[in-house]
């Protein structure tokens, strides 16, 4: 898998977890779907990506066996 492919399961993961804790979370706090819905889009609109980027640039030096930040 290419690194780009790599760094775009990453986003997808972190997306879905974001939407998925969001909509618990919102449900837990009494949303009907629609709210819960809005709240999980929202986390997904605001979730910083730099993390993940920077785990996915992390591993893949690391794959690569290059150590330079």
């Amino acid at each position: 898998m290419s690194n780009t492919h790599r760094l775009a399961e990453a986003v997808r993961i972190a997306c879905l977890d974001a939407a998925m804790r969001a909509y618990e979370d919102a449900g837990i706090s009494g949303l009907c779907h629609e709210g819960r819905w809005e709240i999980a889009v929202q986390a997904i609109r605001t979730l910083d990506l730099g993390p993940v980027v920077r785990e996915s640039q992390a591993s893949d030096r690391s794959t690569n066996g290059d150590r330079s930040p």
